[in-house]
């Protein structure tokens, strides 16, 4: 097969301690939501991939988990193993941290980056820092604790800066052609978006009175022309927590569906009728089984 001349294509992990921005980052890369986002930590739980495509370009976007040191059980376990297999896979890293939050988290994600393949120090929320100048100290001591490629700051949520990293992340793809078609988005299926964006949902509306172990499962999900039909179960750890998440007269969980639905709708560009209910099975962020049927 002749590879189109000057083509590249290749991965990209998105890699950082829980709350940088790298889900916000794949989400402005590429234009929409594809990645769910929120201030809570795990929020990000699968490997997902972003695709984007330019006329001489696709980068294979790869958002991964942040890496967890705390809630130690096998969903972490699971989450962390996703970050450290990703990295022996990818061509590129983009490793992310915050200009203003630096400490013993982003230097045990940094202890786990390959030195055989080019690492770019994505400094996020570098509008925060104001005067340039106030970002050199930090670049010298990152400098001085690995050999990083490029170090780039950026703003994913203001967009600024993101065609300067493309233009780097570019350099250093292989000569190929585009693996994906170029209106593709991504690898995941719209059950699974539908589930990740109901989560998202949980996690923006109820912070920090639900715990971490929240997940859903998608029960049903049938298509109709334009139409979707998704039944899904928000399942929990304990029985005290479904009150938490169905709220007053059932008012939370509307809530969550209402946004959740039109999330799903501005994604999959059509209708779509979504059923909710909160379901008990206690344990299961430790069970192996149920992790493996939910997907984990």
């Amino acid at each position: 097969m002749s590879t189109q001349s000057g083509f590249r294509c290749g991965t990209v992990a998105i890699v950082g301690r829980p709350n940088v921005g790298k889900s916000t980052l794949l989400n402005h890369i590429l234009g929409l939501k594809l990645s769910i986002t929120s201030r809570k930590a795990q929020t990000t739980r699968h490997r997902l991939l972003g695709i984007h495509t330019t006329e001489d370009t696709q980068f294979l976007f790869v958002d991964t988990p942040g890496f967890q040191q705390k809630h130690v059980n096998a969903l972490n376990r699971g989450l962390n193993k996703t970050v450290t297999q990703v990295l022996t896979e990818v061509d590129v890293v983009l490793f992310v941290i915050e200009p203003m939050h630096l400490g013993d988290a982003d230097r045990k994600v940094l202890a786990l980056l390959p030195k055989e393949k080019p690492v770019l120090l994505v400094v996020n929320k570098s509008d925060l820092m104001g005067d340039k100048g106030n970002l050199l100290p930090l670049i010298q001591d990152f400098d001085l604790e690995f050999p990083f490629a490029e170090i780039i700051p950026v703003s994913a949520k203001k967009s600024l800066n993101l065609d300067e990293l493309l233009a780097s992340v570019r350099t250093y793809l292989p000569e190929q052609d585009a693996i994906y078609g170029e209106d593709e988005l991504t690898d995941r299926n719209e059950r699974f978006l539908a589930a990740e964006l109901l989560r998202e949902k949980i996690f923006r509306l109820l912070g920090d009175e639900i715990p971490y172990s929240v997940a859903v499962e998608i029960e049903k999900f049938e298509q109709e022309g334009n139409l979707r039909r998704i039944h899904a179960a928000i399942i929990v750890d304990k029985e005290s927590q479904k009150p938490m998440l169905i709220g007053k007269g059932g008012e939370k969980l509307k809530r969550i569906s209402s946004e959740a639905r039109q999330d799903m709708e501005k994604l999959f560009d059509g209708k779509v009728w979504l059923e909710t209910w909160v379901k008990v099975k206690g344990g299961w962020a430790d069970d192996e089984r149920a992790l493996k049927s939910l997907g984990y």
